[in-house]
């Protein structure tokens, strides 16, 4: 089992906090498909937490059903970190994990994400302080096993189709009074390519240095900056992390995974304690499930049929209605139907698939949310597909 500090996942696969993508409505429908260990937020500045901006308050939103939960945060300097992650404390987070691998230019021009990897003293340095400023706001046992079980409550009456679980056992909530929230980190292989290739990548000893200031897991994304996120990931870089730190801490291998068999794939090529999944849940959130079943049991699980796979679609957008509002649910559907759209492909004879694309270009144009879920009940009705627009097209003329 995987071990995160004090805290036990009910499974060592974790929802990647995948920046633009991973909102409240998201992490639910993947915790309700069953097998997820420990979503994340999206990543967080501290500084918009501290000044209450509208932007940052609703990423790090979350619930009792939403649980357990990490909070990401990325930002270059020491004390402001410390504060952010306070701020997570005092707003529910179940672990504190601070970027130290986002490539993107928004992030690294600031000093923050995998930038913090050309400069590993400073990297070392924000670690050690947000990881003391945790120590100075611990919760209660009865707190934290909220936030590791989240309200029974609550998820059973929010949870149509199924809820994970994560407990930790009562008597060591009991025996342990408080409980120190831990601190994690996610970084990538190294920033120039060359350097990895050379053998002298630093993410091996970055994460040495990381658990010796009291890092509880490091995430390691298998590929450098400069490779953003082509090419393929190097499972043999997430190795030699694992061998470096030599399990005084666990390390998650991510990158690449989007099948169950990739997730088997990759721990048995690093030895890596857990995997994290992030693109390949945005066109199957019931991924976590499917790639528990292999893991666990040996079991080959199918993705769910259509009619499945719709009221997923419909329960995303439902959700993104309540959580926020009609016009940003649809804003967020037409940007996200290519990704739940992409499982629902059928074979046609002759060898080729079906093509969804009047449905996709129907929920994408759609500016009402009345058009969206006519889109999704015409789709349902088998209209709005490939093969039956041809067929249309023919008897007209």
């Amino acid at each position: 089992m995987l071990r995160i500090g004090p805290l036990t996942p009910a499974t060592n696969l974790l929802l990647a906090p995948i920046a633009g993508y991973c909102d409240l409505a998201f992490r639910t429908i993947c915790r309700e498909f069953g097998g997820l260990g420990l979503a994340c937020t999206d990543l967080l500045s501290p500084q918009g937490l501290l000044r209450g901006t509208a932007t940052s308050l609703d990423l790090a939103k979350t619930n009792d059903f939403d649980k357990p939960i990490g909070m990401q945060l990325y930002g270059a300097d020491p004390e402001i970190m410390a504060q952010g992650a306070r701020w997570a404390v005092e707003h529910g987070a179940t672990v504190v994990d601070i970027n130290m691998g986002c490539p993107v230019d928004k992030v690294t021009k600031k000093d923050g994400g995998s930038k913090l990897m050309t400069d590993l003293s400073r990297a070392v340095a924000i670690a050690k302080r947000v990881r003391e400023e945790l120590e100075k706001c611990p919760v209660s046992a009865e707190e934290w096993a909220r936030r590791v079980n989240g309200s029974s409550a609550f998820v059973e009456s929010h949870a149509p189709i199924a809820h994970n679980e994560c407990r930790m056992p009562n008597a060591e909530c009991r025996a342990s009074g408080t409980i120190t929230i831990p601190l994690t980190c996610k970084m990538r292989l190294c920033w120039h390519t060359s350097d990895f290739e050379s053998g002298q990548a630093c993410s091996p000893h970055l994460a040495r240095m990381l658990a010796d200031v009291g890092v509880a897991m490091v995430t390691v994304h298998g590929r450098t900056t400069e490779m953003k996120f082509s090419g393929v990931v190097q499972h043999a870089g997430i190795a030699r992390v694992v061998e470096e730190v030599g399990g005084t801490i666990p390390v998650i291998g991510n990158g690449d995974v989007r099948t169950p068999e990739d997730a088997r794939v990759m721990i048995a090529k690093t030895g890596c304690d857990g995997v994290m999944i992030g693109r390949g849940a945005l066109a199957a959130p019931w991924l976590f499930r499917n790639t528990w079943a292999l893991l666990s049991r040996g079991e080959h699980v199918p993705p769910p049929p259509e009619a499945e796979q719709l009221a997923t679609i419909r329960r995303y957008f439902d959700l993104m209605r309540t959580q926020r509002d009609d016009r940003y649910a649809i804003y967020q559907i037409n940007r996200r139907i290519s990704w739940f759209a992409k499982n629902l492909q059928r074979p046609l004879p002759g060898g080729k698939m079906e093509s969804v694309k009047p449905f996709k270009e129907a929920i994408r144009l759609a500016r009402h949310a009345d058009e969206v879920l006519d889109a999704l009940e015409r789709f349902g009705r088998g209209e709005l597909r490939g093969a039956v627009a041809m067929a249309e097209a023919e008897d007209a003329a």
